[in-house]
């Protein structure tokens, strides 16, 4: 009883401690984004207007504005190339935007020169592209696809289709070895980068369609229209949060000891401890569908939903 009566203490006071965090910067874009990337004190920032802007994360500064080529529709009308997806690599900015028919384009940014390396006479329907290393790009469709490409030499060296079930999302393991991948059934799959296969499979925590995943450290999260946060541990344990309301997007720490999600219909973001479940701080300041949320560290990250701005966040230490 004791025993009890001391956890019970300890989580209630964990429970009144809890704060409420405001962002300290929000960076604005050019149009509504819709994916971002910090790589070396620089955010690199997509919108639905077919623009860029990088902005300096010391300074605050704009350093640059990339502007893709207008699409021209059936019609004969010009549109924003809408981008979709980015990604970063040793000075290499890896872009997918929408192109003619609905079909994608796929851009590599480097030293002020842009260059399309697939345009949309290959009829691919992605979603999100990642780069594995300096040569090779992973491609994922909507159709729950990933492709496998060297953009170097201009070859698809596979293409899996892994489910019937639409994409939810991807993200990479830090080393790059692994995908993970979830869809519109509720499953996540691991799936090994170098060959396709699928490693692993885990007993899904969510019932429904899966809008987002994280991964750091051995721990995965996941978002989910069941008002469900799945959380898997690459040692076999898992379980799930319930929210009061749809969770769209799911963030966590390099160390996989802290994640968050959105939370409420006021677009709130809620920490919690991946191991003991307890939620801790909530971050403040969303007023849109939250699609994006990125660490840099422990202790600091960014995010957006969908309006004109990234928000830079800093979360008080350990207390």
């Amino acid at each position: 009883m004791n025993r009890y009566l001391l956890l019970t203490f300890f989580l209630f006071n964990i429970a009144i401690n809890a704060k409420d965090i405001h962002p300290l910067y929000k960076y604005k874009a050019i149009g509504f984004v819709s994916d971002f990337v910090v790589k070396n004190n620089k955010l690199y920032s997509g919108s639905d207007e077919g623009v860029i802007t990088i902005h300096d994360v010391q300074s605050k500064k704009l350093l640059e504005v990339i502007t893709l080529e207008p699409v021209t529709t059936e019609l004969g009308e010009l549109q924003s190339a809408r981008i979709l997806s980015l990604d970063y690599i040793n000075n290499k900015l890896l872009i997918v935007s929408i192109g003619k028919g609905l079909y994608r384009n796929v851009w590599i940014y480097e030293k002020h020169q842009l260059k399309k390396i697939i345009d949309e006479s290959a009829k691919l329907t992605l979603k999100e592209a990642r780069f594995l290393d300096d040569e090779k790009i992973l491609l994922a469709s909507f159709a729950s696809e990933i492709i496998l490409h060297d953009f170097k030499e201009n070859y698809t060296l596979y293409k899996r289709h892994v489910t019937q079930s639409t994409l939810g999302d991807i993200t990479l393991s830090k080393d790059k070895k692994r995908v993970i991948m979830c869809d519109e059934s509720g499953e996540v799959r691991v799936i090994d980068t170098k060959s396709s296969k699928t490693l692993q499979v885990f007993d899904s925590q969510n019932v429904d369609n899966l809008f987002h995943v994280a991964y750091a450290n051995g721990v995965t999260v996941t978002a989910g229209q069941d008002r469900r946060v799945g959380v898997y541990h690459d040692n076999g344990d898992a379980y799930h949060l319930k929210s009061d309301f749809l969770v769209y997007c799911v963030g966590i720490t390099p160390s996989g000891k802290t994640a968050l999600y959105s939370s409420g219909e006021n677009s709130s973001l809620q920490l919690f401890n991946t191991t003991t479940k307890q939620k801790l701080d909530r971050l403040v300041g969303h007023s849109g569908v939250i699609n994006q949320i990125k660490f840099i560290n422990e202790n600091e990250l960014f995010s957006s939903d969908g309006g004109e701005y990234i928000f830079y966040w800093k979360l008080q230490k350990d207390k």
